[in-house]
C-alpha cells in the first residue's frame, strides 16, 4: 500500500491517481462507516465519493495527518446529513424540505457561548477517554464513531457481543458520571 504522504502528495500534483490511491486504502472503512449510518448501499456510495470530492478540493492547501482520520471525519458528517435528511423527510412535508434548501443561505443560529460550550464539552469527552483502556477506548470509538453493530465490534477485538454489550452500557455509566462531576448536566 502507498504511504498517506503519497497520497496527499498526489493531491497536490492534482493527479487523480491520488483519489484511487485513497480508495485502495480507506475505500473499505468509509464504505462501511457511510453504509452503517445510512444504512443503503447507494446512498453510501455517493457519501464516499462526494467525500473524496471534499478532499480533493481540501487538500491542498490541507494537509491532513492521519489522513485516515480526516477523510473518515468527511464520510460520517456526510453521511450523518444525509441520513437526517431522509428522517426529516419521513417526518416532514414541503415545509420543512423548503427550510433545509434555504438552510445554507442563512446565519448559524448557534452563539459564540454556544460553539465554545461544545469545544469544552468536546475536550472533556477526550480527556474521558483518555482515561479509559485502550481496548474499552476501541469499543466506545468502534460503536460511536464508526456506527460498528455489536457483532462486527466483538470480531474486531475479539470478544462475545455480550461483552461487548456490558462493556458499552458500563462505558456509557462512567462517562455520564465524569460528565455530571464536571457539572455537565446530561
Amino acid at each position: 500500500m502507498i504511504e498517506d504522504e503519497k497520497i496527499i502528495d498526489l493531491f497536490f500534483e492534482r493527479s487523480e491517481q491520488g483519489i484511487r490511491e485513497l480508495d485502495n486504502k480507506y475505500g473499505k472503512v468509509c464504505h462501511n462507516l457511510s453504509y452503517n449510518i445510512v444504512n443503503n448501499r447507494q446512498d453510501a456510495e455517493e457519501c464516499v465519493n462526494d467525500a473524496y470530492l471534499g478532499a480533493w478540493n481540501a487538500i491542498p492547501p490541507a494537509r491532513p495527518n492521519p489522513l485516515l482520520s480526516y477523510i473518515v471525519k468527511i464520510v460520517r458528517n456526510i453521511s450523518l446529513k444525509i441520513y437526517w435528511r431522509k428522517e426529516t423527510a419521513k417526518r416532514g412535508g414541503q415545509y420543512t424540505i423548503a427550510l433545509e434548501e434555504i438552510e445554507a443561505c442563512i446565519a448559524d443560529r448557534k452563539t459564540v457561548e454556544e460553539e465554545i460550550e461544545v469545544g469544552e464539552l468536546a475536550r472533556i469527552i477526550e480527556d474521558f477517554l483518555d482515561m479509559l483502556t485502550l481496548e474499552n477506548r476501541v469499543i466506545f470509538m468502534r460503536r460511536y464513531w464508526f456506527a460498528d453493530s455489536y457483532k462486527d465490534i466483538a470480531e474486531f477485538v475479539g470478544l462475545s457481543e455480550k461483552i461487548i454489550s456490558v462493556r458499552l452500557t458500563r462505558i456509557r455509566e462512567k462517562m455520564k458520571q465524569y460528565l455530571m462531576e464536571r457539572e455537565i448536566f446530561v
